[in-house]
């Protein structure tokens, strides 16, 4: 699924005008369809009971028009609250005018109780930036403040839409996007403003359309990654992969990045780890290779080692490098070594990423691709920018470094990014639940995984980001967001593959 800013929208719709529609007629559609979903998610709780359409003087108040009719027809009991004053564009007073014959009652904002089981916001749409003057602040207030749900259309009043900045916004439970996604549905801090988002089809022509736009990473696709086994497969044909992870204080680490690659399919998987932690791995894992190094006086990988993990690259077709290696002179050596010395991809993650900081160069001379997996944190020391402009940023961010360093990013957080400098996608699948230790282990796991397998490292990257986001909400579901573990994830992650199978 496509994402756009809000000129791309306003381009695409005005073809759609020169072309098919006149603007009332797709207004009506864009209300009509927003209905459909208010009642597909809430007509239990509304039949009968009432709801206010809150409306702006813009033509997004013309959807809230449509919107107040079709509920009326459903069974609901539509008010249409006035922001601030009635709209004097042709298009939405169509509407207006149809809903006042309908008898549908219209109140004031300032006379207005607010004691509904439901509110649609249709204040402002995606033309909005900047504050909220008087009276729209203190309905934005009112709205939050009150008992009720809500309900946005296209994007909650006071978002940007485009660069997702909020100075004061309404906070929905319930976004329905027209047509496409906006870049304030994925993007910080707006999403954190639009609850669950779903997008609404109104029927404008995919030859409204253009190319190179932002996009979402779909089932579809991620399905079409996965080629079906061959009968006479075995063990070496489904993919040889190298990690090198874990130290004394976070043996953790390397355990759930093994444990995610061999539910995701990895044929054989061989862990290269300091000595020390070897009872560790053996008690949590019975699969793998296992490969002892010797260690530092931290108990993080030595530059001892280096020779044999130099070595085991000549058996790997993936490494991933970096899970809880900790951060020191030997482990910085090692890094930057493995980079500069292997033909296979690489997936870096955590203190790998670390390691390459004073270093970035070596990206940039890496004989193979190298998939970096920074969280805001590992990219803002990557780029020596305050976390805050690696959030208000992200896309620009991702894009730039992947394409300045030859690299592929996935810079992690709610709707990850995942760009090879040329395309950019984003993720929507997970939640708040996986926003906890371990998370971006497993997701390691997994791409180094798909890409030992045989998947394209670009490729591998949207996929695992999906899959490991799918997860996680299959996780929040089943238990809950606050309850669920890493170790639940990657329980479910082996069944979860049969869908890509």
């Amino acid at each position: 699924m496509i994402v756009l800013t809000a000129d791309e929208i306003r381009k695409v719709e005005k073809i759609s005008f020169e072309r098919y529609f006149t603007e009332a007629e797709l207004m009506k559609k864009a209300g009509q369809g927003c209905s459909k979903i208010i009642i597909k998610y809430f007509g239990d709780e509304i039949k009968s009971q009432k709801v206010s359409i809150v409306c702006g003087n813009g033509k997004n108040a013309g959807d809230g028009f449509v919107i107040a009719k079709e509920l009326l027809r459903f069974g609901a009991i539509p008010e249409i609250v006035i922001a601030d004053k009635i709209p004097e564009i042709f298009e939405p007073l169509i509407y207006f005018n149809e809903a006042m014959k309908l008898g549908i009652k219209v109140t004031k904002f300032k006379d207005c109780s607010f004691d509904s089981s439901l509110i649609v916001d249709c204040v402002f749409g995606i033309g909005f930036h900047g504050e909220p003057k008087a009276p729209f602040d203190k309905v934005f207030d009112t709205i939050n403040n009150s008992h009720s749900k809500v309900v946005a259309i296209d994007v909650p009043s006071g978002v940007n839409s485009t660069d997702a900045t909020v100075a004061k916004a309404v906070k929905a439970d319930l976004t329905i996007a027209i047509s496409t996604l906006k870049y304030c549905h994925v993007l910080p801090p707006a999403n954190e403003f639009c609850g669950k988002t779903v997008c609404v089809n109104i029927g404008i022509p995919n030859d409204c359309y253009q190319d190179n736009y932002l996009n979402t990473i779909t089932k579809k696709f991620v399905k079409s990654c996965f080629n079906k086994r061959k009968t006479n497969s075995n063990k070496g044909s489904n993919g040889h992969l190298l990690n090198i992870c874990g130290s004394y204080l976070m043996p953790g680490a390397a355990v759930i990045c093994a444990k995610s690659a061999l539910k995701s399919g990895v044929g054989l998987l061989k862990c290269a780890f300091p000595k020390s932690i070897y009872n560790v791995m053996t008690t949590h894992l019975i699969e793998p290779i296992f490969s002892p190094m010797t260690e530092n006086g931290d108990k993080t990988f030595s530059i001892a080692s280096l020779n044999s993990l130099i070595k085991e690259l000549e058996w790997a077709d993936c490494v991933a490098i970096g899970c809880g290696i900790g951060k020191n002179d030997d482990t910085k050596v090692v890094v930057n070594e493995i980079i500069s010395k292997s033909k296979v991809p690489i997936v870096l993650d955590a203190d790998g990423i670390n390691s390459i900081v004073a270093n970035k160069d070596v990206l940039k001379d890496s004989k193979a691709p190298v998939v970096l997996t920074p969280h805001p944190g590992e990219m803002a020391r990557l780029i020596d920018k305050p976390i805050d402009f690696v959030q208000a940023n992200r896309i620009d961010v991702a894009k730039s470094f992947a394409k300045m360093y030859n690299t592929i990013v996935v810079l992690k957080g709610a709707n990850t990014i995942v760009t090879d400098g040329n395309e950019v996608f984003v993720n929507t699948t997970g939640n708040p639940g996986m926003a906890m230790g371990g998370t971006g282990d497993m997701l390691t796991g997994m791409i180094a995984s798909f890409i030992a397998q045989g998947i394209n490292p670009f490729n591998a990257a949207k996929c695992g980001v999906y899959i490991h986001g799918l997860c996680g909400d299959i996780s929040a579901s089943e238990i809950s967001q606050r309850g669920m573990s890493v170790n639940d994830m990657i329980e479910l992650l082996g069944a979860l593959m049969s869908e890509f199978e």
